[in-house]
């Protein structure tokens, strides 16, 4: 398996434990970017502090991955 198709699959693991956690969001263009901005900080953490980035980044994708979700619902 590529490393591509390792981590679409752990993106879409995480999509799936989010909406499990906290059910199908759609949230406003403004409060999806702070809810990016709050996983992006994460990652500048986990920098700093040497702990897991790659975990990290998996959840940035997927809030990326939520929001677009979010985007196409509402064109629908």
């Amino acid at each position: 398996m590529t490393s591509r198709c390792h981590f679409l699959i752990e993106i879409e693991k995480e999509r799936v434990r989010q909406d499990e956690k906290w059910g199908e969001q759609n949230h406003s263009d403004l409060k999806m970017y702070a809810i990016l901005g709050e996983e992006f900080g994460e990652v500048g953490k986990a920098i700093l502090e040497d702990t897991d980035l790659k975990n990290e980044l998996i959840q940035v994708a997927s809030v990326c991955m939520m929001w677009l979700e979010a985007i196409e619902r509402r064109i629908r």
